[in-house]
């Protein structure tokens, strides 16, 4: 494989986020009459995007969501980013040493992108190639994102590599006909969770970001 371009995924990858931000929609959902917890929200959701999650939920509850919901979630989200929030180990030491095109492809908005890579000082290292879920019709784990990311980028699709944490990340890759690595570095990874990634295309899985260099090497 000749890989012109790494495209990463924000939430989970590069930031261990995803705990800060299924706790926040819980607590957020649970305040308006739904019954599902943090846990729940990581099983069935990590990779989605926030519209295609709340509206399977809204569904299931018979619930409308809230017309304030995204203003209260998106607070307390940015609330505990700016204490909590932290770059996954090995990541700024990693992407130094990368001397390729990188890019992220995230199912969050624009602005969650962009707020929580400058917070853990990764802005400068991608911007201006970042690209949201909200930027196509359909989110992971269609390919339409990854497509548009490869096509922004002016590279083939099969020469590009998917670092993923998320089965409708890896889903999306494959579909987009590029190659996905399963990240399984995060707090909210359970012990199964490599295995998962590669029952669903990922060729290979890592749970340290150091060592993301070497696999590329061979």
């Amino acid at each position: 494989m000749n890989i012109g371009l790494v495209i990463f995924d924000c939430d989970g990858v590069l930031v261990d986020s995803e705990r800060i931000i299924n706790h926040a929609h819980a607590e957020t959902l649970r305040q308006h009459g739904y019954r599902v917890t943090a846990e729940i929200l990581a099983e069935r959701f990590t990779g989605v995007a926030d519209a295609d999650m709340l509206g399977a939920i809204a569904r299931e509850h018979g619930i409308p969501t809230p017309d304030d919901y995204e203003l209260r979630v998106n607070s307390l989200i940015d609330l505990r980013c700016e204490t909590d929030l932290r770059a996954t180990p090995g990541t700024h030491e990693a992407l130094t040493l990368l001397d390729m095109p990188v890019c992220v492809a995230s199912s969050g908005i624009p602005k969650r992108i962009r707020t929580s890579l400058r917070i853990v000082g990764l802005l400068d290292r991608f911007d201006p190639h970042l690209f949201s879920a909200t930027m196509v019709t359909r989110g992971k784990p269609a390919p339409d994102l990854f497509l548009h990311a490869a096509n922004s980028m002016g590279i083939s699709p099969g020469c590009c590599l998917v670092v993923e944490d998320s089965v409708a990340g890896v889903q999306a890759a494959i579909a987009a006909g590029m190659t996905a690595i399963g990240f399984c570095g995060g707090n909210h990874c359970r012990p199964d969770h490599a295995d998962r990634l590669r029952q669903h295309g990922a060729t290979s899985a890592i749970s340290d970001m150091g060592d993301l260099l070497p696999l590329i090497g061979r």
